[in-house]
């Protein structure tokens, strides 16, 4: 892919679009983004909060801890963390910086504020509506369809500023139809590394920065040390413990920052750790690891935007199979066996169900990862799933598409019930 081609630029831009860095879990963050922008707008403490979200923002937002709040879990404490102390100008690491008595004034704040939370359905699988008063004031803020698109900002009756809602569209965005299983290998290969050195160094650095921590640390279910306790730590198991330690840590009120990946940033550690402990085994220099997570990341988020940000399908399992792509690139992997590992992987794990955001995220990622090793190692031994295996069909692009119909339609009414479960009804 020549450099200065159309399409080349808009796989850098991809990159640069997904690969940001997020404090938490992304679903609490864009709530607390949501709540700081509202009271940036009010411009006073607000005396009662209104919490209007969809299903699948509460699915992911109730069980998790946000961090920086001493361990305050659940969607009133992510809109608090933002109104005391989040900073809207720092998007999803909105509050990555907090102080011990703004932690202290968030507890207070719960305790003495009446905060509303109400489930929507307004045709957003991602909406959230925070609405903040003072007296006879009120200002309002609305992010629709990914974490920091803010489409509505209202204050006293007088709208401050407003976009188009397209309902599962991420406008503003690069197309991401433009990508595909050929064009992700053939701009792995032939990328400027320089071209993609910050946002890939970044997700290095960060995403094994935060892995470290879940595997030093006793965070939620500890799936990344049960692993390494358990099975050794040779090369398949680190692979796997890393990606389950990285998602022990964020869900469970650890305070680093994670390079997300398709608006997740278990995502983001699913699809990049097993990778960069791979390229690490196998000694294939810097370069190699680049191209190799390139590949991952644009795998991952060419499955996803088929199957769109949330659904009742797991994402580990695009990202696992992401992870198995750019572990058999580090192996210098044709197209035609890269395309056979994302197809056996996605096929095999196919069926994992989001529950929300919590610790389980962690042993879902690892048995995706697992699926995705599984996949490539399947197509050496000749064994790969073939067309008419169920989802499987001509091609590996048609199997994605099969794959993401199924998620985004198919499982909506799973969705649905899994929302009404975890709600209590």
């Amino acid at each position: 892919m020549q450099k200065k081609d159309l399409k080349y630029i808009s796989y850098i831009n991809i990159l640069k679009e997904e690969l940001i860095p997020a404090m938490g879990c992304t679903e609490p963050i864009a709530l607390a983004y949501a709540a700081a922008k509202a009271r940036e707008t009010l411009g006073q403490l607000p005396d009662r909060v209104v919490i209007d979200a969809s299903g699948s923002i509460i699915k992911n937002v109730k069980s998790v801890i946000v961090p920086n709040t001493d361990h305050l879990k659940g969607m009133p404490a992510a809109a608090v963390a933002g109104i005391i102390a989040g900073n809207p100008d720092k998007k999803l690491e909105v509050i990555a910086n907090v102080t011990t008595s703004q932690i202290s004034d968030m507890k207070k704040y719960l305790d003495n504020t009446k905060i509303e939370v109400n489930h929507i359905d307004n045709g957003y699988i991602f909406d959230i509506i925070i609405t903040v008063y003072k007296d006879n004031s009120y200002a309002k803020v609305r992010i629709v369809d990914y974490h920091t698109n803010i489409v509505l900002i209202e204050k006293d009756g007088n709208i401050l500023y407003q976009s188009d809602t397209s309902n599962e569209c991420d406008d503003g965005l690069t197309d991401r139809s433009i990508l595909n299983l050929s064009d992700i290998f053939d701009f792995a290969n032939t990328v400027d590394i320089d071209d993609i050195r910050e946002v890939i160094s970044k997700q290095i650095e960060y995403n094994y920065d935060i892995a470290v921590e879940g595997l030093k640390g006793d965070y939620g279910s500890n799936i990344g040390k049960i692993l390494l306790e358990t099975y050794g730590d040779d090369i398949l198991i680190r692979a796997k413990a890393m990606a389950a330690a990285g998602s022990d840590a964020r869900m469970n009120g650890c305070e680093l920052p994670v390079v997300i990946n398709s608006g997740s940033g278990n995502q983001g550690l699913t699809t990049s750790l097993p990778v960069i402990e791979y390229a690490k085994e196998l000694n294939v220099g810097e370069e190699k690891m680049y191209r190799a997570l390139v590949l991952a990341n644009l795998v991952t988020i060419h499955q996803k935007t088929s199957i769109g940000r949330l659904s009742a399908f797991c994402g580990a399992v695009s990202a696992g199979a992401g992870a198995g792509a750019g572990i058999a690139y580090l192996h210098n992997a044709d197209i035609d066996a890269i395309a056979h590992t994302v197809v056996n992987a996605i096929v095999t794990t196919g069926g994992m169900v989001c529950d929300g955001a919590k610790s389980s995220c962690a042993s879902k990622i690892a048995t995706s990862v697992e699926a995705g090793i599984l996949g490539y190692n399947m197509h050496l031994h000749g064994k790969d799933f073939l067309s008419g295996d169920g989802l499987v069909a001509d091609t590996a692009e048609q199997t994605i598409k099969n794959i993401g119909r199924l998620g985004k339609d198919g499982m909506k009414l799973t969705n649905e019930e899994i929302i009404k479960m975890m709600i209590g009804k």
